[in-house]
């Protein structure tokens, strides 16, 4: 199970149900890993300002993840984390490996919105 702050997501059907019932929806999808770890701090640090946003992680070694690991987005993925945006249900971006804080608000900013307190 991986270890951080965020809200686990440990099945398809799990994520799926976030997915349909959230319009935006962040699966960072990986290990405990040093390419990980840091993704997964940052969206914790931007939680509290993107209230709308729904940021999960999921274990990269479970069958549950499976659905992200076969995204034709992630077709050509070869480095941990895969991190999957979904807009009303649709995926919008995905990353693959370690992201800046800068690089993820840039992607939230411009597929769910600048944020208020911006």
């Amino acid at each position: 199970m991986l270890q951080t702050e965020l809200k686990h997501v440990n099945t398809e059907e799990e994520a799926k149900n976030l997915i349909d019932t959230n319009p935006f929806v962040v699966i960072c999808c990986g290990r405990m890993g040093p390419m990980c770890i840091p993704v997964y701090k940052i969206m914790h640090q931007l939680e509290p300002l993107y209230p709308d946003v729904m940021f999960v992680d999921m274990d990269f070694d479970t069958r549950g993840a499976r659905f992200i690991k076969v995204l034709p987005e992630c077709r050509s993925f070869m480095g941990l984390p895969f991190t999957i945006y979904y807009n009303k249900g649709n995926v919008v971006r995905a990353t693959s490996s370690i992201q800046t804080k800068e690089q993820i608000v840039a992607i939230l900013d411009e597929e769910f919105g600048k944020t208020e307190n911006e």
